[in-house]
């Protein structure tokens, strides 16, 4: 079974940090890019960050260039999102995404399979 699990979403101040993982079971996950998507309430769902397959190319939204860091191992089947000087804005749950394919992809409707996200909540 495809599976994406999304964990360390919680309550943090604003200028705090947080890193997110995202485990992957049921496929091999050197095939597949993967994205950071999140969805703030009342808002569509967007695209944070997301990285290749083999994890050498990256992409940020612009809002999360310098504050967020996308990695992942392959061989431990976990994609990462590092956050840091949170701001309330960044408030959402975030989930990750795979999608088939090397290039890293953010489009939402182009992404495979979900997991069923996690929670960050900034505030003070």
């Amino acid at each position: 079974q495809l599976q994406l699990v999304e964990s360390g979403g919680g309550l943090v101040q604003p200028g705090g940090s947080l890193r997110l993982s995202c485990a992957a079971s049921g496929f091999t996950l050197d095939f597949y890019a993967i994205g950071w998507f999140r969805q703030a309430p009342g808002k569509e769902r967007e695209g944070v960050s997301c990285i290749s397959s083999s994890g050498s190319t990256t992409t940020y939204a612009d809002s999360e260039k310098g504050r967020f860091t996308i990695s992942r191992d392959n061989a431990k089947k976990m994609v990462y999102l590092q956050m840091n000087r949170l701001k309330p804005l960044d408030t959402a749950v975030y989930f990750c995404a795979a999608r088939a394919t090397v290039q890293p992809s953010c489009v939402d409707s182009a992404m495979n399979f979900w997991g069923k996200g996690t929670l960050v909540t900034v505030s003070s």
